[in-house]
């Protein structure tokens, strides 16, 4: 998912990637259908050639609908993003304090060595 500075702010848009054209290694094209704030449409083109120069091509409400209906047609897929589920993930953190320096442990608690280095003789395997 791309972003689009419109308004003072970046919005979110739809990102498409095109079939490059020409010396050009790597196309993309940003749609903002509506800006949340003005209500126009924009859509942005950036393409990347062999020798890293960055082409930008930006379209606002009329003619943005016309260059993204010329566009269509070279479109390979639509770039979505990925949702990432927090399962194996909680919310509680154990707080300890090691040496005088308070700290947060954020791994579970096989992990946590305290006092290791005081005992020497500790079996951690018996």
């Amino acid at each position: 998912m791309g972003y689009i500075h419109c308004c003072g702010a970046l919005h979110k848009t739809r990102s498409f990637c095109l079939a490059p054209q020409g010396d050009f290694v790597m196309c993309e094209i940003d749609y903002l259908s509506k800006c949340p704030v003005c209500g126009h449409t924009v859509v942005q083109l950036t393409r990347i050639d062999k020798n890293d120069n960055i082409s930008i091509i930006r379209k606002v409400n009329k003619k943005a609908k016309e260059f993204f209906s010329k566009l269509k047609k070279f479109i390979l897929y639509e770039e979505k993003t990925v949702k990432y589920n927090r399962v194996n993930t909680g919310s509680f953190y154990l707080n300890y304090n090691e040496f005088g320096v308070k700290k947060r442990c954020y791994s579970n608690l096989k992990a946590l060595k305290i006092g290791l280095n005081e005992n020497k003789y500790l079996k951690l395997n018996p």
